[in-house]
């Protein structure tokens, strides 16, 4: 079971730490973090209230931590479409293929986009959570421009050009995908990229 199936499973062994990051994972997702009370995570988690007090320090560390799954969960879906690729051109379309994935997950109330990019918009300006999500997509760029290299020889400024364009693109496609609730308009970005490959 990968991380994405994990976070809103609740199991007997969790701990209340664990109880409440799952809650809090789904809450923040499903209702934004200024929607989601501490209450409410805690009814959900089904733990006593000073469990949150004893492993937290406040809600904006379980946000912190909250971003730090949503950016675990992406690498793990990531990674399991990248030990697939066996070409550069793969490797790239694996990127798409994992925001693919992520959008087909089987949300409560439907896909409502990229959970770090709707988090990143409710925080402000110079918060450590946004710089997080900052972190997370510069990763997703840096993974596009690394498989562009290899595939374009080595020429890794065209790379670094190349990558930038289809990170808004894929940006684009995720963002239009949560106001859509489903994965197509990813589907479509990925066939835009393939043609694009296919026409070095």
């Amino acid at each position: 079971m990968d991380i994405a199936m994990q976070t809103d499973r609740v199991a007997a062994s969790d701990t209340a730490r664990d109880k409440l990051l799952k809650a809090a994972a789904v809450l923040f997702y499903e209702n934004g973090i200024a929607g989601t009370g501490i209450d409410a995570i805690i009814a959900r988690a089904g733990v006593a209230k000073k469990s949150l007090y004893n492993n937290f320090a406040s809600k904006a560390d379980l946000v912190r931590l909250y971003l730090d799954i949503r950016h675990d969960e992406w690498l793990a879906l990531h990674a399991r479409r990248a030990a697939t690729a066996a070409t550069p051109k793969e490797q790239v379309l694996a990127v798409f293929d994992a925001y693919r994935d992520h959008a087909e997950h089987a949300y409560e109330r439907g896909f409502r986009g990229c959970g770090l990019l709707n988090a990143a918009a409710e925080l402000t300006v110079g918060d450590v959570g946004r710089d997080a999500v900052r972190r997370h997509k510069e990763e997703v760029e840096a993974l596009l421009a690394k498989a562009l290299t290899n595939l374009l020889d080595g020429d890794a400024a065209r790379a670094k050009t190349m990558a930038r364009q289809l990170a808004f693109l894929l940006e684009g496609a995720i963002t239009r995908a949560g106001l859509e609730g489903n994965s197509t308009l990813v589907s479509e970005a990925r066939a835009m990229t393939l043609d694009m490959l296919d026409a070095l």
